[in-house]
């Protein structure tokens, strides 16, 4: 079962990929606010149906929940905006590595520090490494795109 989860979350970051570069050139088209309304309502339109059909869970105890654990959805949402704003700038994979670099370093911090009820797993030289490699792949993920963006530039200045 734990394979099929890898595989499962592997798709999952393949879809995200291509939802960002997709959503990072309609939102030149449509706007990034528009853009993103437009995942979302066409997300809850599906997951409507998927839990007419599907679901097994109550949909009304999203009033029982404490107000903290709804604040997710507004998290959500902030993040597929602030991914539609960065992508047409800086590119897809460096938008993805600097998200996942971002999931990291609070990823750590809760672990560390136990929030929202998880597993409290300290802080170690590991995984300052860890997070120190993350930056540095951004880094150089980042300057190499700046570089290609700069030499789309200069072919096109030379061939008019």
């Amino acid at each position: 079962m734990g394979l099929f989860m890898i595989l499962f979350t592997l798709l999952g970051g393949i879809t995200l990929s291509a939802q960002s570069s997709i959503n990072g050139t309609f939102s030149r088209k449509a706007g990034t606010i528009e853009t993103t309304f437009l995942t979302f309502l066409t997300g809850t339109m599906f997951l409507t149906i998927f839990i007419l059909f599907f679901g097994s869970g109550n949909v009304f105890a999203l009033l029982e929940a404490p107000k903290w654990q709804l604040s997710a959805a507004f998290l959500g949402t902030a993040y597929l905006l602030l991914t539609v704003m960065a992508v047409p700038k800086i590119g897809v994979i460096a938008a993805n590595i600097a998200a996942i670099a971002g999931q990291l370093i609070i990823g750590v911090i809760i672990d560390h520090f136990g929030w929202f009820n998880s597993l409290v797993i300290e802080l170690d030289v590991k995984r300052v490494f860890a997070l120190l490699f993350m930056i540095i792949s951004l880094y150089f993920i980042y300057k190499g795109n700046k570089r290609s963006r700069e030499e789309t530039k200069a072919e096109n200045v030379s061939i008019t």
